[in-house]
């Protein structure tokens, strides 16, 4: 039988293979000391245990730290706890939320300003660097594309980083959570132990396509077009599709007439069964968003999804990442009741295309619906 001592943990860890922290008391020992794993931190701690570290090296200090701590392990994680505890105060204490919030509603509009999917210098490359060979062509773009595009890239990434930490504050502030001071791969904070990363998203788009096509519902744009020409209203049939969509929809609402609202009616109400559905049974969501992610990102890590849903217009979704109105109830509601869920009703078995194996991992989602 594999001893599990330090270089076990580290092993698990270090391959993504995180189950059996679910379980392991020791496991998560580990956890929690590579969250202080830094020198300020571990400096600290060790010196209210007075405990003294012979290594001279971060990793040769953790090592000996886990080593003298899973001797009492009951009582390891208590010291822990406490320190942890304390740190995380200081933290939510540093952080001004309402001027946060305050920042957060500046901007006006979320748009990328390229159909780059994961990295903007990618998309310069591909779209300019290699592409145009004039030099003044290239100077002409800045004033018509490129700045566009760097612009909104950077504006959406901060309100993508400043919310996140707005968020990840609604949940550390709960006293059911033990956040990692530190940073850990694959670990934003412990729920009863637990360990958890949090993932905010939206309704993906692609679940809703495939459960519309499920029940042989018409693509949306389809549909659009068609009762677009049924009604009489022009659009540009050269446009890039998400430009079409949205200047049909727009202009049925300017009609404002009975039929023209009542073909955005019929969309909507066929999209909410679909999100009440979700609602009722997370768990197909949840195995989707699994086995959907992105490969650079691929995890089996445990998640905690918190879906955003604007239900009068799922592309001001993103706005709802601001609403402390509508998070907070909704994140204090599901850590208050976090207690009773049997591990059963979190646990989730999901395949990846390329992968061989089927993985496991503990996993919840909380919507906050508008």
């Amino acid at each position: 039988m594999t001893k599990k001592d330090f270089a076990y943990w580290k092993k698990l860890h270090d391959g993504d293979d995180l189950t059996e922290f679910n379980t392991n008391s020791t496991g998560q020992l580990w956890l929690k000391i590579k969250s202080i794993t830094r020198k300020e931190l571990l400096s600290e701690f060790t010196a209210r245990l007075c405990l003294n570290l012979t290594s001279t090296t971060l990793s040769g200090q953790f090592e000996e730290l886990f080593c003298l701590l899973e001797t009492n392990s009951s009582q390891s994680h208590q010291q822990l706890d406490a320190y942890i505890r304390e740190k995380n105060l200081q933290q939510l204490q540093e952080l001004d939320q309402e001027a946060l919030v305050s920042e957060l509603y500046k901007l006006k509009t979320f748009e990328w300003g390229g159909d780059y999917q994961n990295s903007l210098d990618k998309y310069l490359v591909s779209h300019y660097v290699k592409v145009i060979s004039s030099y003044e062509v290239l100077i002409s773009k800045f004033e018509t594309e490129i700045n566009r595009a760097v612009q909104g890239y950077v504006l959406n990434s901060w309100y993508n980083h400043w919310s996140s930490i707005l968020i990840e504050h609604l949940f550390k502030a709960h006293s059911s959570v033990l956040p990692a001071v530190g940073q850990i791969k694959s670990v934003d904070f412990f729920i009863q132990n637990l360990p958890f990363d949090l993932k905010v998203t939206y309704f993906p788009s692609e679940y809703l396509r495939l459960k519309r096509r499920e029940k042989e519902l018409p693509v949306e744009l389809t549909f659009l077009k068609q009762k677009a020409r049924e009604l009489s209203v022009n659009f540009d049939k050269s446009a890039k599709s998400s430009e079409i969509y949205y200047e049909i929809t727009e202009k049925l609402k300017d009609r404002n007439d009975e039929l023209s609202l009542g073909v955005l009616d019929q969309i909507r109400s066929q999209n909410l069964t679909i999100v009440g559905e979700a609602q009722q049974n997370s768990k197909n969501l949840i195995k989707w968003l699994y086995e959907n992610q992105g490969e650079m990102r691929f995890g089996s890590e445990n998640r905690l999804f918190l879906v955003l849903i604007d239900t009068a217009d799922f592309s001001s979704s993103w706005k709802l990442k601001r609403n402390l109105d509508l998070l907070a109830p909704a994140i204090n509601s599901f850590l208050n009741s976090f207690s009773s869920k049997p591990t059963s009703d979190l646990t989730v078995n999901f395949c990846y295309s390329g992968k061989s194996q089927t993985f496991t991992a503990l996993s919840d989602v909380i919507f906050v619906v508008k």
